[in-house]
């Protein structure tokens, strides 16, 4: 985790604003009772908790951008950058990778080995890395048309790649390649991370002082595609033979990087009234959101609330999830924390330590 200074706030924010909404809509995906999930109260839960995935991996691309143009400015060659971006590719691996193995650990009782292959949102950054690690060989200003390019076309391959027949295809190839209700695989979701780059390139070839005014051209794009978008997606014909508009869609893809852009731009907005150094909840969430999202997928769907498990009323289920955002960022002020935290301990036990000791019998001659 970098230090707050070299941190951007707004990208904090919008990755914590995600994170918050990530957190309510999986407590209501695992506590609200099966009769209760029909009502419009669940349906706005599920429709909002949609975006949280499409948001990490737009700025996953935005930050893997970040770091190929700071090895572009160190004087890093095309090779030294590929071969970086290949190994924030693995880092991303080896945590997915990490994730599910704890996950598997902690149910090893009922969940079958094959558990610890399973495709997560974690395993599909790392895939969308190890693919698009090929764009660090060309400069930054090249890599904003071209990011633009790939998020486009893995976008609109979408529908094509799920009509194939995968029938003899082994299960892991597909849920890493096509797109699924279940898991997040490379298409359509890929183009969150390209179109991410793409935005995270021109924010580097922008001066600080324009950047207030792209950020305000990227909202207006945003409101504009996403209307598009939908009004194509409304359209009585398509380009394609067959499209789940929930699955693959290419317009559901624009509908979401519109909201995406517009959301980046609120974000930058909101910070600005912001003080150096003045602490913020939303922005705390997006500093430790990996941590976040570790740690709540275990309690939200892992054993140790299971009683609540499908079994809540809507106001029990809107306690339990204010009560996990809670608990949640008290994990994360810790992690943030954990010097001061520790040093607080140490004053503590260290006096406690020192009084028991001075109020000790002393050996008396002869014992």
């Amino acid at each position: 985790m970098k230090p707050p200074s070299q941190r951007l706030a707004y990208l904090d924010w919008m990755r914590g604003l995600a994170a918050i909404t990530m957190l309510q809509g999986h407590v209501f995906h695992s506590f609200l009772r099966d009769d209760l999930r029909k009502t419009g109260p669940y349906l706005a839960s599920q429709f909002v908790g949609g975006m949280p995935p499409a948001v990490f991996l737009f700025l996953l691309g935005v930050t893997f951008a970040f770091g190929m143009d700071g090895q572009e400015r160190k004087g890093a060659d095309s090779r030294g950058r590929f071969i970086a971006a290949l190994k924030r590719a693995g880092q991303i691996f080896a945590l997915a990778f990490a994730f599910r193995l704890q996950m598997w650990i902690v149910s090893i009782d009922k969940s079958p080995w094959t558990d610890l292959l399973r495709v997560d949102v974690l395993n599909t950054m790392g895939f969308a890395l190890l693919c698009l690690s090929a764009m660090a060989v060309f400069r930054t200003a090249e890599r904003i048309r071209l990011c633009a390019v790939l998020g486009v076309l893995i976008a609109a391959a979408g529908p094509i790649v799920s009509g194939l027949d995968w029938s003899g295809v082994p299960p892991l190839v597909k849920h890493y390649l096509a797109p699924d209700t279940f898991y997040f695989g490379f298409f359509p979701w890929g183009a969150f991370v390209a179109f991410g780059m793409c935005v995270g390139s021109l924010l580097r070839q922008i001066e600080r002082h324009r950047v207030g005014t792209a950020m305000q051209w990227l909202g207006g794009a945003g409101v504009a595609l996403a209307f598009g978008a939908w009004f194509f997606a409304n359209l009585p014909y398509s380009v394609y033979p067959n499209v789940d508009f929930w699955r693959d869609s290419p317009a559901l893809i624009f509908i979401k990087l519109g909201v995406l852009l517009v959301l980046l731009s609120f974000s930058y907005a909101w910070n600005l009234g912001l003080r150096d150094g003045q602490w913020s909840m939303v922005r705390q969430f997006g500093v430790t959101s990996l941590l976040v999202y570790w740690v709540h997928v275990e309690l939200v769907y892992g054993r140790w609330f299971w009683f609540f498990k499908e079994n809540l009323t809507l106001p029990q289920t809107v306690s339990a999830a204010i009560v996990v955002t809670l608990l949640m960022l008290g994990i994360s002020l810790l992690r943030t924390n954990r010097t001061a935290v520790r040093a607080w301990m140490r004053s503590v036990s260290l006096p406690a330590w020192s009084g028991a000791r001075e109020s000790a019998p002393s050996e008396a001659s002869g014992d």
